[in-house]
């Protein structure tokens, strides 16, 4: 295991002779497409981090590619559990593994592996507990569809109203956590499409949240579990799951 990237920010996130520990995290369903070049592109680019394959019960050989890549560990779930069960799966792992940065990335190729260092450094020490990758913030790349972004939109109108601060990209997978949302997000990331909810969540919990600009790829293979219809049912469960999670009351306050 590859235990350690050096990283310059404003704010250091380890000493200079105790440099950060670096997960990243690859949610994995049936990308035999696309997981070798992914991984291989991940170790090439951030040599001293540890990149860590979330096989989500996959049918396909995402497991024996991603293996076979000779650069990542695999972790093969059971059964398919979803990008909820398989990213927190990494942060069970980061947690207990003492990580002190977790990266999330997608398994399809959208997400370019030179943009992480830039997600990481914007974690700025513990001035920020997560860092998410926006495709909507004046870089010009791959957007989805045009029903998908009007959900997005939409998403960023609760948030407004929900933790008081604009999330231009609530469906982005490309996200960067600290040490303490690791841990939180051990034990409470939500299932299903966590994405958004997880917003919701780590906001009203008290951890801070910060975008940057990033340029995403379309998918190298493969296709999204959130087309045609499934989009709109998408859009309601997940209003649903906000809805509920603004009922309830904060789990913490951050530093609790």
């Amino acid at each position: 295991m590859r235990p350690s990237i050096e990283l310059k920010s404003a704010i250091p996130l380890a000493t200079p002779s105790q440099p950060a520990k670096v997960l990243l995290v690859v949610p994995a369903f049936n990308e035999a497409a696309s997981i070798g070049r992914v991984v291989t592109d991940l170790a090439a680019q951030l040599p001293e981090a540890t990149v860590l394959v979330i096989n989500d019960g996959s049918r396909d050989e995402t497991s024996a590619l991603a293996r076979a890549a000779g650069c990542c560990t695999v972790v093969d779930l059971p059964c398919n559990l979803g990008i909820g069960g398989a990213v927190q799966t990494g942060f069970k792992y980061a947690a207990r593994n003492g990580f002190d940065v977790a990266v999330q990335v997608d398994g399809d190729g959208q997400h370019k592996a030179e943009e992480i260092r830039g997600l990481v450094a914007a974690l700025e020490g513990d001035r920020f507990d997560m860092v998410i990758g926006s495709r909507f913030l004046g870089i010009e790349s791959f957007r989805s569809t045009a029903l998908r972004r009007v959900g997005i939109r939409v998403f960023e109108v609760v948030n407004s109203l929900a933790i008081k601060q604009r999330i231009t990209d609530s469906t982005s997978g490309f996200r960067a956590y600290g040490r303490e949302a690791i841990a939180f997000l051990a034990q409470h990331y939500p299932v299903d499409y966590p994405e958004p909810e997880a917003v919701i969540l780590l906001g009203r919990n008290g951890f801070r949240i910060r975008e940057i600009p990033v340029a995403m790829e379309e998918r190298q293979g493969g296709r999204s579990s959130i087309h045609g219809l499934k989009s709109a049912y998408y859009m309601v469960k997940v209003m649903l799951a906000i809805g509920l999670n603004l009922l309830r009351a904060p789990v913490r306050t951050r530093g609790a």
